[in-house]
């Protein structure tokens, strides 16, 4: 099965039902249909055929969600960027996924104008508006909405890719510093989603999905094609926002969302939260970072009505390979069963029917109940690799099996409890940081000598940024000063919340960074 049918039956089966809700915007399976036809129709005259890449760069919109699908009817690649990215890592995205088309929404393009134009493609596509006027990519835009408009409205493309053919390449922090591209193929949607997903009823209610988390993350566009493949509703968000979340439900009806802890906890937090009927939520899906035990606690409490699923995954796996069920989080029964809910609420729950997942030692051997090892999983939906990158890929994936690089243990019960992580990324609000990345930018401060970057617990954002420096002799530095030349080089979600001073790093005999005694040391809570 290709992705592009997900779209094809929707429309075959609730034509009429609303696909997409954005900002005042609703439009049918039959009109969201229309445009991706016309979208793939445009690209195809700029020369984009089976292989090239289709980069974009905006937050969510219902342009962002026709962008996939017509590229993936011209079997082409979509590459989504990360919209928090700097010119600098986008110009390194650019120039490694080499894409044939770019789509950038109208708060980036002065970011785009000033990359060195020797790595931009020569189709240039303004998503808001008309065509930009004025500086060095002057000449080179074409408006999204003029190009819908004068192409053929007729479903004129077929795809052929097969199940093994990368469809996205879904771009994630690299442990050498620079990002890295993963390669999902039309099997890592497909064969997920006929196995989790029910197809439409056209005599079922309509069912409303709030998208919050952005498309360019794999929770994003899995939560995407699910609601598509599903005949759902989606009401889409440009970003979170907790006021707009919560009027955005009142007003829709909302049944399910998905949400990373960070967003609960704020939504949980603000002033006007008992303010709005948030009844209707029956599902609330969360992961892509740790989840606080009083949080889910408290949110199990303050959303009676909803059911709550704890998904657990990477965009290796192409999303979730493990989850904790509704049932798991019903806090009811004798002390004791209720004792051990609450502990089962800090697992990441059991493996799903359609991947399997072991627990491994550094030989690749099984390890036994209760003992920590990295989590391994393999499946039809597993990622096809690194794009560029083989001995990347050839770590990852060993015998079959994609190494998460996350450490954990597996009970007598079989749910999955986290440990850490191998690679030492931290997760801050449901993004990933790569210590590497922030470490080489703190390295090219003229006053620093060494550095390291740690992740700290807390409470919101699951865990935040903290760098332990060394200056160089008779050289001084601010914390503030270290921050902001974070802040002209990376997003702003990887630059350090908090610098600490020190004479030496600690480092073993093979002048390794022990980052293990720098967390013991500097675990303190980063106060705001």
């Amino acid at each position: 099965m290709n992705t592009t049918e997900f779209l094809t039956i929707a429309n075959a089966i609730v034509p009429d039902r609303t696909a997409v809700v954005f900002e005042g915007q609703r439009y049918t399976y039959e009109d969201l249909q229309e445009r991706v036809s016309r979208l793939a129709n445009a690209l195809s005259d700029l020369g984009v055929g089976p292989g090239d890449r289709v980069a974009s760069m905006q937050v969510n919109t219902n342009q962002v969600i026709e962008t996939y699908f017509a590229a993936a009817a011209l079997d082409a690649i979509y590459v989504p960027f990360n919209f928090r990215a700097r010119a600098e890592e986008v110009a390194y995205m650019l120039s490694d996924a080499d894409p044939s088309v770019f789509l950038v929404g109208g708060r980036y393009l002065g970011l785009v104008d000033s990359i060195n134009p020797g790595v931009l493609p020569s189709n240039l596509i303004a998503l808001d508006g008309q065509a930009p006027v004025g500086g060095d990519t002057e000449g080179h835009w074409l408006s999204y909405e003029d190009m819908l408009a004068s192409a053929l409205p007729d479903q004129l493309h077929f795809p052929e890719a097969d199940d093994d053919d990368t469809t996205i390449l879904m771009i994630t922090a690299g442990t050498t510093g620079h990002p890295k591209a993963v390669m999902l193929t039309q099997q890592s949607f497909t064969s997920y989603l006929l196995a989790n997903v029910t197809p439409p009823d056209p005599d079922e209610e309509e069912e409303k999905n709030l998208l919050t988390v952005p498309l360019y993350h794999i929770a994003g566009i899995q939560g995407m094609m699910a609601a598509v493949y599903g005949g759902r509703s989606l009401v889409v968000m440009r970003q979170f926002e907790p006021v707009e979340w919560m009027e955005l439900v009142q007003k829709e009806r909302a049944n399910r969302a998905m949400l990373v802890p960070t967003m609960i906890k704020r939504l949980m937090d603000h002033p006007e939260f008992p303010d709005h009927d948030l009844s209707s939520l029956e599902v609330i899906t969360y992961g892509a970072a740790p989840m606080p035990l009083e949080v889910i606690s408290r949110a199990i409490q303050e959303f009676p009505g909803a059911r709550f699923i704890n998904a657990f995954g990477q965009t290796e796996t192409a999303s979730t390979i493990t989850m904790l069920p509704p049932d798991d989080h019903v806090l009811e029964g004798t002390p004791e069963e209720v004792e051990k809910k609450l502990k089962r609420l800090t697992s990441i729950g059991k493996p799903l029917d359609d991947v399997e997942v072991r627990i491994v030692d550094e030989d690749g051997d099984d390890v036994d109940t209760g003992e920590i090892g990295e989590i391994v999983a393999a499946g039809a939906r597993m990622m096809k690799g690194y794009w560029n990158q083989e001995d990347a890929t050839q770590n990852a994936i060993r015998g079959g099996w994609v190494y998460t690089g996350d450490l954990g243990y597996q009970d007598d019960d079989g749910y999955i409890f986290l440990s850490g992580r191998a690679r030492d990324f931290i997760k801050r609000g449901g993004e990933m940081v790569s210590p590497e990345e922030v470490e080489s930018v703190l390295r090219s401060h003229s006053a620093v000598d060494d550095a390291a970057i740690i992740g700290v617990p807390d409470l919101e954002w699951g865990e935040r940024v903290r760098a332990v420096i060394v200056l160089k002799e008779e050289r001084t530095a601010s914390p503030e000063e270290l921050i902001e030349h974070c802040h002209e080089h990376l997003s702003s979600f990887k630059r350090p919340e908090d610098v600490v001073f020190v004479n030496e790093l600690p480092r073993n005999p093979l002048g390794k960074v022990l980052k293990r005694v720098l967390r013991e040391e500097y675990n303190q809570p980063i106060e705001d």
